[in-house]
């Protein structure tokens, strides 16, 4: 009587050029969930350091309370996340990587035949759909909240000031007018002397009763004045009277109409481009939103990077030591990552570099380097 022989067990095959889906995902679910915690960590202390700043700014503000300086930092808080989504990340991946290496597992993974490309490779992907999620999904959410903040700032500051937005019809501007308030309306501008073309005034009262209406060919920005050539100035009840020269007063200044537009920040990626449409057919330059939607096209490439970076510094740990050195050189990257990008952005909004090169270099320097590097860290 035979006895049939018992089944073995087969693990997962690891050989060269080949990672198991078992070791992908858990090299993925370890990057994961310590980038959620790390993520969630930096989080609370932003928050808890913006409303500490909202209450500091709220002090002297009547109606504000606690309960409103958390509501404004909480609104404030996706915008300010995203700012420091790419040290999440970077973090994550250095204790990811140095887990690895601590406990001998990087050891084991190496002599299966797994090389650090492969290794590596589940954490740059979710990296990149940390990316594409931030700029697809949480970029819009942050521009809303935002809005909301900066409308709720000024009703507590009383920083609310000319408002002016662009749309199909031409540009809308509304600023005070000797006690009462003015809206100009006109179909394109040329900014370098803030001069408006086809201008239509409306002038109102404290009340917001009607007085007059102005309607021009042009209207030039000079001595904290609107002067109006040739003129059609209507008031109710009467004929229109044709005058050569209207002055309206203003206390705007080319600047301030700028400044007026709403901050790219308040403008969620997927209406990024139709605005910079409108703003460019009005005759206003679109830099800042145009470098705005390009950073966050780069985002998913500059998170990849950090992922590189962090590979770099946490996969040769095992053959220097040195957890203190190793956490220095992450500091110390993320902070010449902080201190690259924005002097390359502001390079970009001065015209410096054009728009796209200043907005996707920083993330394509780092991926170069990171790449570079772990080049030199596999070839031994």
């Amino acid at each position: 009587m035979s006895v049939a022989a018992p089944q073995r067990r087969t693990l997962p095959r690891l050989g060269r050029g080949n990672l198991a889906p078992t070791l992908l995902i858990y090299l993925g679910r370890t990057f994961l969930t310590r980038f959620l915690v790390l993520f969630a960590g930096i989080s609370a202390i932003v928050l808890l350091i913006t409303t500490v700043d909202q209450l500091d700014q709220l002090a002297s503000a009547k109606g504000a309370s606690l309960l409103t300086a958390v509501q404004m930092a909480l609104l404030k808080l996706p915008q300010l996340a995203q700012e420091v989504m790419a040290f999440a990340v970077l973090f994550a991946a250095m204790a990811t990587f140095w887990r690895l290496t601590h406990t001998n597992e990087l050891v084991v993974v190496r002599a299966a035949g797994v090389s650090v490309w492969q290794m590596i490779a589940p954490a740059v992907l979710i990296a990149l759909l940390i990316g594409a999620l931030t700029t697809t999904l949480l970029n819009p959410l942050s521009s809303v909240m935002l809005k909301r903040f900066e409308q709720l700032q000024a009703r507590y500051t009383g920083d609310a000031d000319a408002t002016l937005s662009v749309s199909e019809t031409g540009l809308w501007l509304r600023q005070a007018n000797d006690g009462g308030r003015a809206v100009i309306h006109a179909q394109r501008v040329r900014q370098s002397d803030m001069t408006l073309f086809d201008v239509v005034v409306f002038r109102f009262d404290q009340a917001d009763r009607f007085q007059s209406r102005i309607d021009a060919d042009r209207a030039r920005l000079a001595d904290g004045r609107w002067i109006l050539k040739d003129a059609l100035l209507t008031e109710p009840g009467g004929d229109g009277t044709r005058r050569a020269q209207v002055a309206v007063p203003t206390d705007l200044t080319a600047d301030k109409i700028y400044q007026s537009f709403s901050p790219p920040e308040t403008i969620s990626f997927w209406r990024l481009p139709e605005f910079i449409r409108l703003l460019e057919n009005a005759g206003f330059a679109a830099d800042p939103h145009r470098l705005q939607f390009h950073r966050l096209l780069a985002k998913p490439i500059l998170f990849a990077g950090m992922v590189l970076l962090a590979a770099i510094f946490s996969l040769r740990q095992h053959r220097r030591g040195g957890v203190a050195l190793t956490i220095f050189g992450g500091v110390l990257t993320g902070f010449g990552v902080f201190v690259l990008s924005n002097l390359v952005f502001a390079y970009g909004l001065s015209a410096t570099f054009p728009v796209p090169i200043a907005a996707w270099t920083p993330s394509l320097i780092i991926v170069m380097l990171g790449a570079a590097g772990l080049m030199h860290l596999e070839d031994g």
